[in-house]
Protein backbone atom coordinates (compact mmCIF):
# COMPACT_ATOMS: atom_id res chain seq x y z
CA UNK A 1 0.00 0.00 0.00
CA UNK A 2 1.49 3.96 -1.08
CA UNK A 3 1.98 6.48 1.20
CA UNK A 4 -1.37 8.32 -0.05
CA UNK A 5 -3.64 5.52 0.19
CA UNK A 6 -2.10 4.97 3.74
CA UNK A 7 -3.04 8.56 4.64
CA UNK A 8 -6.34 8.09 2.89
CA UNK A 9 -7.05 5.17 5.35
CA UNK A 10 -6.10 7.12 8.41
CA UNK A 11 -7.96 10.25 7.49
CA UNK A 12 -11.43 7.80 6.71
CA UNK A 13 -10.53 6.64 10.33
CA UNK A 14 -10.43 9.66 11.79
CA UNK A 15 -13.53 11.08 10.15
CA UNK A 16 -14.69 8.03 11.46
CA UNK A 17 -13.71 8.39 15.29
CA UNK A 18 -15.07 12.19 14.91
CA UNK A 19 -18.03 11.54 13.69
CA UNK A 20 -19.00 8.49 16.47
CA UNK A 21 -17.78 10.60 19.55
CA UNK A 22 -20.26 13.19 17.80
CA UNK A 23 -22.91 11.02 17.29
CA UNK A 24 -21.98 8.94 21.01
CA UNK A 25 -22.39 12.89 22.66
CA UNK A 26 -25.11 14.00 20.65
CA UNK A 27 -27.09 10.83 22.09
CA UNK A 28 -26.30 11.61 25.45
CA UNK A 29 -27.45 15.13 25.43
CA UNK A 30 -30.91 13.91 23.80
CA UNK A 31 -30.95 11.27 26.94
CA UNK A 32 -29.90 14.09 29.69
CA UNK A 33 -31.58 17.58 27.79
CA UNK A 34 -34.40 17.14 30.85
CA UNK A 35 -32.66 16.88 33.50
CA UNK A 36 -30.34 19.82 35.07
CA UNK A 37 -28.11 18.08 37.29
CA UNK A 38 -27.08 16.06 34.67
CA UNK A 39 -27.22 18.61 31.51
CA UNK A 40 -25.14 21.01 33.99
CA UNK A 41 -22.22 18.12 34.43
CA UNK A 42 -22.72 17.94 30.34
CA UNK A 43 -22.18 21.57 29.93
CA UNK A 44 -19.53 22.25 32.50
CA UNK A 45 -17.16 19.85 30.76
CA UNK A 46 -17.90 20.96 27.58
CA UNK A 47 -15.16 22.96 25.42
CA UNK A 48 -17.62 26.28 25.19
CA UNK A 49 -15.07 28.67 22.93
CA UNK A 50 -15.55 32.17 23.59
CA UNK A 51 -17.84 34.51 25.31
CA UNK A 52 -17.74 37.43 23.44
CA UNK A 53 -20.55 39.19 25.41
CA UNK A 54 -18.68 40.37 28.62
CA UNK A 55 -18.61 43.42 30.75
CA UNK A 56 -15.53 43.27 32.91
CA UNK A 57 -17.31 45.61 35.37
CA UNK A 58 -20.76 42.91 35.77
CA UNK A 59 -18.53 39.90 35.69
CA UNK A 60 -16.27 39.89 38.51
CA UNK A 61 -18.70 38.73 41.36
CA UNK A 62 -19.85 40.89 44.46
CA UNK A 63 -17.55 39.29 46.62
CA UNK A 64 -14.00 40.43 46.29
CA UNK A 65 -15.08 43.66 45.55
CA UNK A 66 -17.13 43.96 49.42
CA UNK A 67 -13.74 42.14 50.60
CA UNK A 68 -11.90 45.25 49.04
CA UNK A 69 -14.25 47.53 50.41
CA UNK A 70 -14.33 46.77 53.79
CA UNK A 71 -10.61 46.52 54.47
CA UNK A 72 -9.89 49.80 52.95
CA UNK A 73 -12.74 51.27 55.06
CA UNK A 74 -14.88 52.64 52.50
CA UNK A 75 -17.86 54.67 53.79
CA UNK A 76 -21.94 52.37 53.17
CA UNK A 77 -24.51 54.64 52.51
CA UNK A 78 -27.32 52.23 54.71
CA UNK A 79 -30.00 53.07 52.39
CA UNK A 80 -28.67 52.61 48.89
CA UNK A 81 -26.66 50.82 49.75
CA UNK A 82 -23.44 52.56 47.22
CA UNK A 83 -19.83 52.83 48.85
CA UNK A 84 -17.69 56.05 48.53
CA UNK A 85 -13.85 56.72 49.85
CA UNK A 86 -15.08 59.64 51.44
CA UNK A 87 -18.51 61.25 52.68
CA UNK A 88 -19.89 64.87 53.47
CA UNK A 89 -22.71 63.73 55.28
CA UNK A 90 -22.74 61.10 58.64
CA UNK A 91 -27.09 60.63 58.49
CA UNK A 92 -26.87 57.45 56.54
CA UNK A 93 -23.04 57.15 55.84
CA UNK A 94 -20.84 54.49 57.98
CA UNK A 95 -17.34 53.22 57.71
CA UNK A 96 -17.38 49.30 57.77
CA UNK A 97 -15.40 49.46 60.69
CA UNK A 98 -17.49 50.98 62.57
CA UNK A 99 -20.28 48.72 61.29
CA UNK A 100 -17.65 46.08 62.89
CA UNK A 101 -17.65 47.74 66.29
CA UNK A 102 -21.15 47.69 66.30
CA UNK A 103 -21.71 44.27 65.50
CA UNK A 104 -23.54 44.69 62.58
CA UNK A 105 -21.36 43.90 59.41
CA UNK A 106 -22.63 40.69 59.04
CA UNK A 107 -26.07 41.89 59.07
CA UNK A 108 -25.03 44.45 56.16
CA UNK A 109 -23.12 42.16 54.24
CA UNK A 110 -25.77 40.22 53.29
CA UNK A 111 -27.66 43.23 52.71
CA UNK A 112 -25.06 44.61 49.98
CA UNK A 113 -24.70 41.06 47.82
CA UNK A 114 -28.73 41.57 47.45
CA UNK A 115 -27.95 44.93 46.31
CA UNK A 116 -24.80 44.78 44.51
CA UNK A 117 -26.52 41.44 42.65
CA UNK A 118 -29.18 39.38 42.20
CA UNK A 119 -28.47 36.89 45.08
CA UNK A 120 -31.32 36.63 47.24
CA UNK A 121 -33.30 38.49 44.87
CA UNK A 122 -37.23 38.12 44.99
CA UNK A 123 -39.58 40.10 42.65
CA UNK A 124 -41.15 41.94 45.53
CA UNK A 125 -38.08 43.70 46.41
CA UNK A 126 -36.98 45.94 44.27
CA UNK A 127 -37.89 46.32 39.81
CA UNK A 128 -35.27 43.90 38.56
CA UNK A 129 -34.22 46.76 35.19
CA UNK A 130 -33.46 48.87 38.15
CA UNK A 131 -31.85 46.87 40.66
CA UNK A 132 -29.51 45.85 37.75
CA UNK A 133 -28.59 48.68 36.10
CA UNK A 134 -27.97 51.29 39.27
CA UNK A 135 -25.80 48.41 41.06
CA UNK A 136 -22.64 49.57 38.93
CA UNK A 137 -22.37 52.59 40.66
CA UNK A 138 -23.14 51.47 43.93
CA UNK A 139 -19.96 49.02 43.72
CA UNK A 140 -17.72 50.40 41.30
CA UNK A 141 -15.30 52.40 44.08
CA UNK A 142 -14.22 49.07 45.28
CA UNK A 143 -13.37 48.11 41.92
CA UNK A 144 -10.89 51.34 40.99
CA UNK A 145 -7.40 49.83 41.96
CA UNK A 146 -8.39 45.92 42.23
CA UNK A 147 -8.45 45.85 37.63
CA UNK A 148 -5.46 43.03 37.81
CA UNK A 149 -7.11 41.20 40.23
CA UNK A 150 -10.67 40.89 38.41
CA UNK A 151 -8.62 40.09 35.34
CA UNK A 152 -7.36 37.34 36.95
CA UNK A 153 -10.68 36.07 38.53
CA UNK A 154 -12.15 36.09 35.10
CA UNK A 155 -9.37 34.35 33.48
CA UNK A 156 -9.17 31.51 36.20
CA UNK A 157 -12.73 30.93 36.20
CA UNK A 158 -13.27 30.94 32.12
CA UNK A 159 -10.55 28.02 32.38
CA UNK A 160 -12.01 26.16 34.82
CA UNK A 161 -14.85 26.65 32.66
CA UNK A 162 -13.44 25.11 29.61
CA UNK A 163 -13.51 29.26 28.35
CA UNK A 164 -10.96 29.14 26.19
CA UNK A 165 -11.39 32.94 24.85
CA UNK A 166 -13.19 36.03 26.70
CA UNK A 167 -13.74 39.45 24.77
CA UNK A 168 -13.61 41.60 28.07
CA UNK A 169 -15.43 45.05 27.52
CA UNK A 170 -13.00 46.59 29.92
CA UNK A 171 -12.40 50.64 29.42
CA UNK A 172 -13.37 53.43 27.87
CA UNK A 173 -10.79 56.23 26.52
CA UNK A 174 -11.32 59.15 28.55
CA UNK A 175 -9.53 62.32 29.15
CA UNK A 176 -9.15 65.97 29.08
CA UNK A 177 -9.29 67.01 25.40
CA UNK A 178 -10.73 70.53 25.05
CA UNK A 179 -13.86 70.91 23.27
CA UNK A 180 -16.34 72.91 25.06
CA UNK A 181 -16.92 75.20 22.19
CA UNK A 182 -18.13 72.32 19.66
CA UNK A 183 -20.64 71.52 22.36
CA UNK A 184 -23.08 74.87 20.32
CA UNK A 185 -23.38 72.03 17.67
CA UNK A 186 -25.16 69.66 19.61
CA UNK A 187 -28.86 71.25 19.12
CA UNK A 188 -28.24 71.57 15.10
CA UNK A 189 -27.51 67.98 15.43
CA UNK A 190 -30.51 66.95 17.38
CA UNK A 191 -32.00 68.68 14.79
CA UNK A 192 -31.20 67.14 11.72
CA UNK A 193 -31.19 63.74 13.19
CA UNK A 194 -34.71 64.33 13.90
CA UNK A 195 -35.16 65.06 10.53
CA UNK A 196 -33.22 62.02 9.23
CA UNK A 197 -31.13 64.29 7.45
CA UNK A 198 -28.28 62.11 6.99
CA UNK A 199 -25.88 64.57 4.85
CA UNK A 200 -26.14 67.29 7.27
CA UNK A 201 -25.29 65.14 9.91
CA UNK A 202 -22.57 63.95 8.81
CA UNK A 203 -21.00 67.28 7.64
CA UNK A 204 -21.16 68.62 10.93
CA UNK A 205 -19.64 65.33 12.53
CA UNK A 206 -17.17 66.15 9.97
CA UNK A 207 -16.46 69.33 11.20
CA UNK A 208 -16.08 68.40 14.70
CA UNK A 209 -13.43 65.27 13.78
CA UNK A 210 -11.52 67.49 12.13
CA UNK A 211 -11.04 69.72 15.19
CA UNK A 212 -9.92 66.94 18.07
CA UNK A 213 -8.05 65.79 15.37
CA UNK A 214 -6.24 68.88 15.38
CA UNK A 215 -6.17 69.09 18.88
CA UNK A 216 -4.36 65.84 19.69
CA UNK A 217 -6.57 63.42 19.52
CA UNK A 218 -3.96 60.34 17.88
CA UNK A 219 -1.46 60.61 20.29
CA UNK A 220 -3.72 60.84 23.60
CA UNK A 221 -5.48 58.12 22.29
CA UNK A 222 -1.98 56.20 21.95
CA UNK A 223 -0.86 57.41 24.92
CA UNK A 224 -3.88 57.10 27.50
CA UNK A 225 -5.47 53.50 26.77
CA UNK A 226 -3.10 51.52 24.71
CA UNK A 227 -0.26 51.52 27.12
CA UNK A 228 -2.59 50.76 29.93
CA UNK A 229 -4.28 47.52 28.53
CA UNK A 230 -0.67 46.50 27.04
CA UNK A 231 0.50 46.92 30.49
CA UNK A 232 -2.06 44.68 32.31
CA UNK A 233 -2.06 42.03 29.34
CA UNK A 234 1.86 41.62 29.69
CA UNK A 235 2.10 41.54 33.24
CA UNK A 236 -0.64 39.41 34.01
CA UNK A 237 0.12 37.07 31.29
CA UNK A 238 -3.61 37.04 30.02
CA UNK A 239 -2.77 34.76 26.97
CA UNK A 240 -1.04 31.34 27.91
CA UNK A 241 -1.47 27.60 26.03
CA UNK A 242 -4.82 27.55 27.61
CA UNK A 243 -6.56 31.01 27.28
CA UNK A 244 -7.08 34.10 24.91
CA UNK A 245 -7.65 37.55 26.40
CA UNK A 246 -8.76 40.73 23.92
CA UNK A 247 -10.54 43.95 24.76
CA UNK A 248 -13.18 46.12 23.61
CA UNK A 249 -13.48 49.73 24.24
CA UNK A 250 -16.48 51.30 24.93
CA UNK A 251 -18.75 54.71 24.92
CA UNK A 252 -21.59 55.07 27.40
CA UNK A 253 -24.70 56.44 25.36
CA UNK A 254 -26.55 58.02 27.51
CA UNK A 255 -23.67 60.86 27.12
CA UNK A 256 -24.44 64.29 25.37
CA UNK A 257 -23.64 63.81 21.54
CA UNK A 258 -20.35 66.03 21.34
CA UNK A 259 -19.08 64.22 24.33
CA UNK A 260 -20.37 61.22 22.96
CA UNK A 261 -18.92 61.61 19.92
CA UNK A 262 -15.31 62.60 21.29
CA UNK A 263 -14.89 59.76 22.60
CA UNK A 264 -16.63 57.55 20.27
CA UNK A 265 -13.12 58.67 18.23
CA UNK A 266 -10.90 58.06 20.59
CA UNK A 267 -11.83 54.72 21.20
CA UNK A 268 -11.90 54.01 17.09
CA UNK A 269 -8.28 55.16 16.81
CA UNK A 270 -7.20 53.25 20.34
CA UNK A 271 -8.65 50.64 18.77
CA UNK A 272 -7.15 50.59 15.02
CA UNK A 273 -3.38 50.79 16.82
CA UNK A 274 -3.51 48.26 18.76
CA UNK A 275 -3.85 43.99 18.13
CA UNK A 276 -5.07 44.07 22.09
CA UNK A 277 -8.40 45.91 21.11
CA UNK A 278 -10.33 43.84 19.39
CA UNK A 279 -13.60 46.36 18.74
CA UNK A 280 -15.69 48.87 20.13
CA UNK A 281 -19.16 48.64 21.71
CA UNK A 282 -21.99 51.02 23.11
CA UNK A 283 -23.59 50.38 26.19
CA UNK A 284 -26.04 51.89 29.23
CA UNK A 285 -29.44 50.79 29.11
CA UNK A 286 -30.77 51.27 25.63
CA UNK A 287 -34.24 52.84 26.85
CA UNK A 288 -32.92 55.68 28.31
CA UNK A 289 -34.30 59.35 27.79
CA UNK A 290 -30.85 60.12 25.87
CA UNK A 291 -30.01 56.51 24.42
CA UNK A 292 -33.76 57.08 22.84
CA UNK A 293 -33.91 60.60 21.57
CA UNK A 294 -30.21 59.88 20.14
CA UNK A 295 -29.98 56.53 19.02
CA UNK A 296 -30.34 56.86 15.12
CA UNK A 297 -27.42 59.78 15.82
CA UNK A 298 -25.11 57.10 17.64
CA UNK A 299 -26.06 55.06 14.27
CA UNK A 300 -24.58 57.83 12.24
CA UNK A 301 -21.72 58.59 14.75
CA UNK A 302 -20.53 55.07 14.25
CA UNK A 303 -21.18 54.74 10.49
CA UNK A 304 -19.00 58.20 10.15
CA UNK A 305 -16.64 56.44 12.37
CA UNK A 306 -16.24 53.12 10.09
CA UNK A 307 -15.55 55.28 7.07
CA UNK A 308 -12.16 56.92 8.46
CA UNK A 309 -11.17 53.94 10.74
CA UNK A 310 -12.75 50.40 8.13
CA UNK A 311 -10.92 47.99 9.78
CA UNK A 312 -11.92 48.47 13.34
CA UNK A 313 -14.76 46.24 14.51
CA UNK A 314 -17.67 47.32 16.24
CA UNK A 315 -20.85 45.11 18.37
CA UNK A 316 -23.75 46.75 19.77
CA UNK A 317 -26.46 46.43 22.46
CA UNK A 318 -29.59 46.59 19.66
CA UNK A 319 -32.78 45.85 20.84
CA UNK A 320 -32.62 45.01 24.47
CA UNK A 321 -35.98 46.40 24.45
CA UNK A 322 -39.29 44.90 25.40
CA UNK A 323 -43.34 45.82 24.97
CA UNK A 324 -44.15 48.14 27.97
CA UNK A 325 -40.53 49.28 28.78
CA UNK A 326 -40.88 51.59 25.80
CA UNK A 327 -43.48 52.60 23.28
CA UNK A 328 -44.55 50.00 20.87
CA UNK A 329 -43.29 52.15 17.81
CA UNK A 330 -39.91 52.30 19.42
CA UNK A 331 -39.60 48.68 19.14
CA UNK A 332 -40.10 48.69 15.21
CA UNK A 333 -35.89 50.33 13.91
CA UNK A 334 -33.46 50.09 16.47
CA UNK A 335 -31.97 46.46 15.17
CA UNK A 336 -33.09 47.84 11.75
CA UNK A 337 -30.55 50.52 12.27
CA UNK A 338 -27.91 49.29 14.29
CA UNK A 339 -27.00 46.61 11.36
CA UNK A 340 -27.77 48.60 8.00
CA UNK A 341 -27.31 51.80 9.23
CA UNK A 342 -24.47 51.79 11.75
CA UNK A 343 -23.35 48.80 10.13
CA UNK A 344 -22.34 47.11 13.40
CA UNK A 345 -20.54 43.30 13.04
CA UNK A 346 -22.43 41.91 15.32
CA UNK A 347 -25.47 42.77 17.90
CA UNK A 348 -25.98 42.43 21.74
CA UNK A 349 -28.86 40.84 22.80
CA UNK A 350 -31.52 41.65 20.02
CA UNK A 351 -34.67 41.34 22.09
CA UNK A 352 -37.13 42.59 20.04
CA UNK A 353 -36.57 41.21 16.86
CA UNK A 354 -40.32 40.02 16.89
CA UNK A 355 -41.54 43.94 16.80
CA UNK A 356 -38.77 45.04 14.05
CA UNK A 357 -40.26 46.43 10.76
CA UNK A 358 -39.38 43.73 8.27
CA UNK A 359 -37.80 41.79 10.82
CA UNK A 360 -38.11 38.53 7.70
CA UNK A 361 -35.69 40.63 5.74
CA UNK A 362 -33.68 42.04 8.21
CA UNK A 363 -32.83 38.67 9.22
CA UNK A 364 -31.94 37.10 5.53
CA UNK A 365 -29.94 40.46 5.64
CA UNK A 366 -27.72 39.07 8.52
CA UNK A 367 -27.78 35.56 7.44
CA UNK A 368 -26.08 36.96 4.13
CA UNK A 369 -23.25 39.27 5.57
CA UNK A 370 -22.76 37.07 8.72
CA UNK A 371 -23.54 39.41 11.16
CA UNK A 372 -24.59 37.16 14.49
CA UNK A 373 -26.41 38.00 17.36
CA UNK A 374 -25.16 37.28 21.09
CA UNK A 375 -27.67 35.68 22.86
CA UNK A 376 -27.59 36.09 26.51
CA UNK A 377 -30.30 34.07 28.18
CA UNK A 378 -30.19 34.72 31.74
CA UNK A 379 -29.45 38.69 31.18
CA UNK A 380 -32.73 38.90 28.82
CA UNK A 381 -34.88 36.77 31.81
CA UNK A 382 -33.41 38.41 34.43
CA UNK A 383 -33.70 42.56 33.09
CA UNK A 384 -36.39 42.33 30.79
CA UNK A 385 -38.33 39.00 31.54
CA UNK A 386 -37.86 37.76 28.35
CA UNK A 387 -37.57 33.55 28.39
CA UNK A 388 -39.04 30.60 26.94
CA UNK A 389 -41.05 31.29 23.54
CA UNK A 390 -40.84 34.96 24.46
CA UNK A 391 -37.08 34.91 23.14
CA UNK A 392 -36.80 35.10 19.60
CA UNK A 393 -33.68 32.98 19.54
CA UNK A 394 -35.63 29.97 17.46
CA UNK A 395 -36.75 33.11 15.18
CA UNK A 396 -32.83 33.74 14.69
CA UNK A 397 -31.99 30.29 14.23
CA UNK A 398 -34.75 29.65 11.81
CA UNK A 399 -33.56 32.57 9.24
CA UNK A 400 -29.79 30.69 9.90
CA UNK A 401 -28.78 34.35 11.78
CA UNK A 402 -25.03 32.90 13.19
CA UNK A 403 -26.03 32.95 17.21
CA UNK A 404 -23.39 33.25 19.64
CA UNK A 405 -23.93 32.08 23.17
CA UNK A 406 -22.73 34.38 26.06
CA UNK A 407 -23.16 35.60 29.71
CA UNK A 408 -23.32 39.53 29.40
CA UNK A 409 -22.99 40.26 33.29
CA UNK A 410 -21.83 37.45 35.11
CA UNK A 411 -21.35 38.47 38.45
CA UNK A 412 -24.15 40.51 38.76
CA UNK A 413 -25.80 37.84 37.94
CA UNK A 414 -24.90 35.18 39.57
CA UNK A 415 -24.31 33.00 36.30
CA UNK A 416 -21.87 31.80 34.27
CA UNK A 417 -22.02 30.78 30.97
CA UNK A 418 -22.36 27.11 31.30
CA UNK A 419 -26.01 27.93 32.27
CA UNK A 420 -26.67 29.93 29.61
CA UNK A 421 -26.02 25.94 27.29
CA UNK A 422 -27.80 24.30 29.92
CA UNK A 423 -31.14 26.96 29.62
CA UNK A 424 -30.55 26.85 25.56
CA UNK A 425 -30.96 22.91 25.90
CA UNK A 426 -33.28 22.80 28.33
CA UNK A 427 -35.92 25.66 26.95
CA UNK A 428 -35.97 25.08 23.49
CA UNK A 429 -36.37 21.56 21.65
CA UNK A 430 -35.27 22.15 18.48
CA UNK A 431 -31.81 23.31 19.65
CA UNK A 432 -29.53 19.84 18.53
CA UNK A 433 -26.45 19.30 19.83
CA UNK A 434 -24.77 19.74 16.69
CA UNK A 435 -26.17 23.13 17.09
CA UNK A 436 -24.68 23.84 19.89
CA UNK A 437 -21.31 22.85 18.71
CA UNK A 438 -21.96 25.27 16.34
CA UNK A 439 -22.79 27.87 18.17
CA UNK A 440 -19.20 27.27 20.55
CA UNK A 441 -17.35 27.62 17.13
CA UNK A 442 -19.35 30.42 16.17
CA UNK A 443 -17.78 32.59 19.45
CA UNK A 444 -14.53 31.74 17.91
CA UNK A 445 -15.30 32.39 14.06
CA UNK A 446 -17.22 35.70 14.93
CA UNK A 447 -14.80 36.95 17.37
CA UNK A 448 -13.10 40.24 16.61
CA UNK A 449 -9.73 38.87 16.77
CA UNK A 450 -7.05 40.94 14.82
CA UNK A 451 -4.19 38.06 14.23
CA UNK A 452 -5.39 35.04 12.44
CA UNK A 453 -2.96 32.83 13.30
CA UNK A 454 -4.17 33.33 17.06
CA UNK A 455 -7.93 32.80 15.90
CA UNK A 456 -6.76 29.69 13.41
CA UNK A 457 -4.80 28.57 16.68
CA UNK A 458 -8.02 28.92 19.26
CA UNK A 459 -9.94 27.10 16.60
CA UNK A 460 -7.43 24.42 16.08
CA UNK A 461 -7.18 23.52 19.91
CA UNK A 462 -11.46 23.79 19.91
CA UNK A 463 -11.54 21.14 17.38
CA UNK A 464 -8.96 18.89 19.68
CA UNK A 465 -10.84 20.02 22.85
CA UNK A 466 -14.11 18.67 21.72
CA UNK A 467 -12.69 15.62 20.42
CA UNK A 468 -10.96 14.99 24.05
CA UNK A 469 -14.49 15.82 25.49
CA UNK A 470 -17.03 13.59 23.39
CA UNK A 471 -14.86 10.19 23.87
CA UNK A 472 -15.39 10.71 27.53
CA UNK A 473 -19.27 11.00 27.01
CA UNK A 474 -21.25 8.59 29.17
CA UNK A 475 -22.61 5.87 27.11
Amino acid sequence: MNRRSIFAVWSFLLISINTFGQSKAALYFNKIRNNTAQLTAFMSQMPKGGDLHHHFSGSVYAEPMLEHAIAEDFFLNTQTFAISKTTDSTDVWIKFSDLAKQGKLTEYKIKIMSRWSVKDYTPSMYPSDKLFFESFDKFSPASRGHVEEGLLELKNRAIKENVSYLEEQLTSVVFALPSQDLNSYESTLRDWAKKKDETAVMQILQTVYDTIIARGAVAKADTSNLNVIERLHNKLKMDDEHFTMRYQNYVVRSLPPIELFKRLVLNFISADRSNLIAGVNIVSPEDGEVSMKDYWLHMLMFKFCHQKYPSVKYTMHAGELTLGLVAPEDLTWHINAAVRTAGANRIGHGVDMAYEENCYDLMRYMHKNKIPVEINLVSNEFILKVKDDKHPIQLYNSFHVPIIISSDDAGILRTNLTEQYVLLAKRYAFIHYSDIKKFVFNSIQYSFIKDESVKAKLKSDLVERFKVFEANVPE
